[in-house]
């Protein structure tokens, strides 16, 4: 009777030694994978974050010296606009280099030099001027949006691509992971389906509560003792193989996701691999949401998928790290069955 409760979300349809392996995907892996993403992107955004970082500490360091360059004067209000664009500058760069698909940040990119042109524009109607430098500025700047507009547009595609029908569009933040799990696909596919299972593993989701059979609303925790809900609709249900869902039109919350089960090599359990999209909401709740998911998304979604595999390979997930979550109440508790009860698939 006990197994049996422990296993009761096996079959459920009311909602959505290689055990041991990690398997993240770092920038170059995420690049190969991609779809429609060649190394020729890759290189062209990486170049585009060195760009960003080596200017913005130009403008901070020495603002002088880059506002001779462009012609306009040194006064205090062009040095201190000079340094706020540097800083702009160098969060972009960092922002780049530190995501394997930073499309959020390529056109965040776009976004600035849009500000700069208009900067420069002004500029040129001033009688205080270099004409001709700030004429030639202005041409490399708009150079570098050209680079700017292919390389989001690129990468914007090839996430798009990844995300199938779930993609939500240029700008969102997109994290990839894989990790191996030594259970059957079909096990870890109905987990996963009942989403109301997710909180379990997820640690920042309060709950996910079933609305027919495809429509779920979703709750999350945020800092500082915030709230943040959406409603989101399955798109995509490959019993076994795929699960894919999205955020419906008007949510506070712009996120999708799709989660793969790959039969790992020789027999060797399942690969999970899980591909998720979002972009924050915007004033308190937005900061409160980028500072949940926007300094180690990555990192997240990894601790997500080990918790994942913990709970279904051990049949349970730490008291203390719960703990550390807000507290679950306990362990989630699911006693794994006999190696045979699963045709031998461990």
């Amino acid at each position: 009777m006990e197994l049996q409760q422990a296993r009761q979300y096996n079959g459920s349809s009311s909602g959505p030694g290689a055990g041991t392996q990690f398997a993240e995907r770092g920038p170059s892996k995420g690049w190969q994978q991609s779809g429609s993403t060649d190394r020729g992107t890759e290189r062209l955004a990486k170049a585009l974050g060195w760009f960003s970082l080596g200017l913005g500490l130009a403008q901070i360091a020495a603002p002088e010296s880059v506002a001779r360059w462009i012609g306009v004067s040194e006064d205090d209000e062009n040095l201190a606009l000079m340094r706020t664009v540097g800083l702009r500058e160098i969060t972009s760069g960092f922002g780049i280099l530190s995501r394997p698909r930073p499309s959020g940040w390529l056109w965040s990119r776009v976004a600035g030099d849009v500000m700069d042109l208009a900067l420069l524009s002004s500029a040129l109607n001033s009688d205080r001027t270099e004409r001709g430098r700030v004429s030639a500025a202005t041409a490399a700047v708009v150079g570098i949006t050209a680079l700017d507009l292919l390389a989001s547009e690129q990468v914007s595609r090839g996430s798009a691509a990844a995300m199938g029908g779930t993609a939500i569009g240029p700008g969102a933040d997109e994290v990839v992971k894989s990790l191996t799990i030594n259970r059957p696909a079909e096990e870890l596919y109905q987990f996963w389906r009942e989403y109301s299972n997710l909180p379990r593993i997820m640690y920042y989701l309060e709950s996910v509560e079933m609305r027919g059979d495809r429509q779920s609303h979703w709750r999350a925790k945020l800092p500082g003792g915030m709230t943040v809900e959406w409603d989101a609709e399955t798109v995509e249900d490959r019993p076994n193989e795929l699960i894919a869902w999205r955020s419906l039109e008007g949510s506070q919350v712009q996120t999708s996701g799709r989660v793969r089960f790959v039969p790992a090599p020789g027999r060797q359990g399942t690969e999970v691999r899980v591909a998720m999209q979002y972009r924050p909401p915007g004033g308190p709740v937005g900061a409160a949401f980028a500072k949940l998911f926007g300094g180690v998304p990555d990192q997240m979604v990894l601790e997500d998928l080990r918790r994942f595999k913990q709970l279904m390979e051990t049949g349970e997930i730490p008291r203390g790290e719960a703990q550390l979550w807000g507290g679950r109440e306990g362990p989630a508790q699911f006693p794994p069955e006999p190696v045979g009860a699963q045709g031998g698939n461990r």
